[in-house]
């Protein structure tokens, strides 16, 4: 019974050790793109891929690309 129990604490203990080490921090900043007045246009926060795929891709907005900028990234 204590050998089970051991062995039972080692596998929580593994498994706890392998999933907090997958898990990645993910970084979110503000984000915003400038419409044709020249005025920033808020997006809100953006975190992982969303981010790095509007700041690499930019935005269509009205049929127009817009260049997208997020804080400290």
């Amino acid at each position: 019974m204590r050998k089970t129990s051991l062995v039972a604490v080692a596998l929580m203990l593994i498994f706890s050790i392998g999933l907090h080490s997958c898990k990645k921090k993910e970084t979110c900043h503000d984000c915003h793109y400038e419409n044709d007045n020249n005025q920033e246009v808020d997006l809100g926060k953006k975190c992982g891929n969303e981010l790095e795929a509007l700041e690499r891709d930019g935005i269509v907005v009205d049929g127009k690309k817009r260049e997208v900028h997020c804080h400290d990234h």
